[in-house]
């Protein structure tokens, strides 16, 4: 049951489709993810200052993470109700737990030389990289796979094609299904393919009191390491925060997996309203409150609109969060915390175009009616065949027989009939019909595979 009291509609009426966000987007994550860099740096740093813990003592840090939870957050927060800042809170929230792990002799070395965005850019990448890997990327891969797998099964099914919106050389169902899958193979391709960027230099990137604390240390070399060993990419050259410009490059392929999304769900809106694609009737559901007889594609309708707010926030994101005033402002603090609602509507945009899709059954009768209305479109094959034969005027002749016409098989044969070409030119024209004048387009189908 949805929450009826939720503002936003991904923690209300979509929160089926989007609760899985909340291991990587909500308060509980970014404090979660916070606790994870703390720990993991504390580990790391005692191995550089030649104070290296035992496994035991190792075993009973990697356990705080293991086993925190909401409550575990809870106590969190009540800290920072306290402190009245969030990052301070984790700190004083560790010295606790060190204190009942008996590890008190190292809560000095907690958060030890950080400033809060080393913590909270390596938190915040981590947030991403897992968000991105177990949600986005998934699901985006369920919708492409759903309509590869019927851009081959239809790759040899006829439809006339339409440029500007009128009859045009035919095509098949399934290459123009294929057309929207390279696409989104091509963003998720080159979504996968980069590496999240981290910072961890102290106040204004400087490694400052780093030095001073320990001046006889390659701290370059111990601060890269440590967040490599996080799986991400070292950024040397920093203020007080990372510039999150891979981010911006991050939602900008994010806009762009969704910008395809929202053509594929204008044409398929179309396509159903030409009745090119029937819809699966689902006997419970209602279409209208006045109107029964409709079946309205209301899940193409709900994913076009979710794109344009997941468009809009993460655009916002991409265009704010690579700007800060100097050594750091705190803008980017507060824009950060709605990275999960630009991945949350992104993904039920996703999901109600998979569901969709999946109620669309191809019309193959309305498509050949159509294909043979529009005799028309053979104008092509004809004026370049005669090109191919010499003919200067063969464009103009084609144009005066058909442009606005409504003219007949039996007028094209007619006029194939007269022409002065070789026989076996003549014959392959005769048997042109609108439906077998795809050209290659099952054959690029495979492009796909």
């Amino acid at each position: 049951m949805e929450n009826l009291l939720a503002i936003s509609p991904v923690d209300g009426r979509y929160y089926e489709t989007t609760k899985e966000l909340s291991n990587y987007f909500s308060e509980y994550a970014l404090i979660k993810y916070r606790i994870i860099v703390e720990i993991k740096w504390l580990i790391k740093l005692c191995d550089a200052i030649n104070k290296p813990l035992t496994q035991k003592e190792i075993n009973e840090l990697n356990f705080i993470i293991s086993s925190f939870n909401i409550d575990e957050a809870k106590k969190v927060k009540e800290i920072e109700e306290i402190t009245k800042h969030d990052v301070k809170a984790i700190e004083y929230y560790l010295r606790g737990k060190f204190e009942d792990l008996h590890l008190s002799n190292y809560s000095n070395l907690i958060h030890f030389a950080c400033t809060s965005e080393d913590i909270n850019n390596l938190a915040y990448n981590l947030m991403l990289k897992d968000g991105l890997n177990n949600v986005f990327i998934p699901a985006a891969n369920d919708l492409v796979n759903s309509v590869k797998a019927q851009a081959i099964a239809l790759k040899c099914v006829p439809m006339l094609g339409h440029t500007h919106g009128q009859p045009a050389t035919p095509t098949t169902v399934g290459k123009e299904l294929a057309v929207f899958v390279y696409r989104w193979q091509t963003i998720l391709s080159s979504l996968k393919s980069i590496k999240l960027r981290g910072k961890f230099s102290g106040a204004v990137g400087n490694f400052n009191a780093h030095i001073v604390a320990f001046p006889n240390l390659n701290w370059i070399e111990i601060c890269k390491s440590f967040v490599e060993d996080l799986g991400l990419d070292f950024n040397p050259l920093t203020t007080q925060i990372e510039s999150h410009d891979v981010f911006a490059i991050i939602f900008g392929f994010i806009k762009s997996f969704n910008n395809v999304t929202m053509d594929f769900n204008s044409d398929m809106w179309i396509y159903i309203s030409m009745n090119y694609f029937k819809q699966k009737v689902v006997k419970t559901e209602v279409g209208s409150s006045v109107m029964p007889h409709k079946v309205n594609p209301i899940n193409h309708e709900n994913s076009m609109a979710n794109i344009r707010i997941a468009n809009s926030v993460l655009s916002a994101l991409a265009d704010n969060l690579p700007v800060s005033r100097m050594q750091r402002d705190l803008s980017d603090s507060s824009t950060l915390r709605n990275i999960g609602v630009g991945f949350a509507h992104s993904i039920v945009s996703i999901s109600q175009s998979k569901v969709g899709f999946e109620k669309m059954i191809v019309n193959e009768e309305v498509l050949l009616e159509d294909l043979n209305k529009n005799i028309a479109v053979l104008a092509e094959p004809i004026q370049t065949i005669l090109r191919k034969n010499g003919y200067i005027n063969a464009y103009e002749m084609l144009k005066e027989l058909t442009r606005g016409k409504d003219i007949t098989i039996s007028d094209i044969h007619e006029f194939i009939e007269n022409l002065d070409i070789p026989d076996e030119d003549k014959s392959n024209l005769l048997n042109l019909l609108p439906e077998n004048y795809t050209g290659l387009a099952s054959q690029l189908v495979d492009f796909i595979c």
